[in-house]
């Protein structure tokens, strides 16, 4: 196992005394995704935000390459938390939005044209790259966001739903080409998903999230094999879908 990046310990959370998170804990490894799976509402969001700094925990602590970051604000902790939305800058194309990180740490420009063009090829944007965000599919714009997201080299990268906008083909393309970047770039992530299959496909590691209590796994045959998390119930019900689906 690599050494872990992030270690949550403990961490709960209530909004006006009803209770989101109790008592979350998990470890993510370096260079390795850990996919938490959990319906709307089970607090996997929330965790998100209390890890990237943009809410405060009631009680647990952080520890970010075994540094306790609670007390450090969000755009210190070098954690990038992206969402559903692309949220990509208007008034920039392709090329330039990738680029904004870059830029704000004043790199050299002849370094910042290098990173860029190869995050725009590895993200199959070439034919893009001068585009604005408005002239790009909704997949597209995830890859812009992703690329922005990752060219700064995150410690850690949040992902919360990052696909759930898209329509299945786009879906699966997306998958598999984060999986691919990810592990090219060498990022620790935490994978937050609804979706049993992205879960897996997605996750070294995995744990499932329910009325604000995760539940880690060892790894993903524990995960299969464990009756609480309905998994084994769910892939047989896809697989008798497909074998009918066969028959016409």
């Amino acid at each position: 196992m690599n050494d872990i990046v992030l270690d949550i310990q403990n961490i709960s959370k209530a909004f006006q005394k009803e209770k989101v998170i109790t008592e979350a804990s998990f470890k993510a490894s370096r260079n390795a995704v850990f996919s938490i799976l959990g319906k709307s509402g089970s607090g996997k969001t929330t965790l998100l935000k209390i890890i990237s700094g943009l809410e405060q925990q009631d009680s647990g602590s952080l520890f970010l390459e075994h540094e306790e970051i609670s007390a450090i604000p969000a755009h210190k902790r070098n954690i990038v938390y992206l969402y559903q939305d692309a949220l990509l800058f208007p008034h920039l194309d392709v090329f330039e939005n990738i680029a904004f990180g870059l830029r704000l740490r004043k790199i050299p420009k002849k370094d910042i044209v290098k990173q860029v063009n190869k995050m725009i090829f590895d993200l199959q944007l070439e034919e893009h790259s001068h585009k604005m965000p408005t002239q790009l599919s909704g997949g597209q714009r995830q890859r812009v966001a992703f690329g922005r997201a990752l060219i700064i080299k995150p410690k850690v990268l949040l992902l919360d739903e990052p696909f759930g906008a898209l329509d299945v083909d786009t879906r699966k393309q997306m998958q598999q080409l984060c999986k691919q970047t990810i592990l090219n770039y060498k990022i620790t992530t935490v994978f937050v998903t609804h979706d049993l299959k992205e879960a897996l496909l997605m996750g070294d590691q995995i744990g499932k999230m329910e009325n604000g209590v995760l539940k880690t796994f060892i790894n993903q045959s524990e995960f299969l094999n464990d009756p609480t998390t309905g998994a084994k119930e769910e892939i047989e019900f896809w697989k008798n879908i497909y074998k009918n689906e066969e028959r016409f």
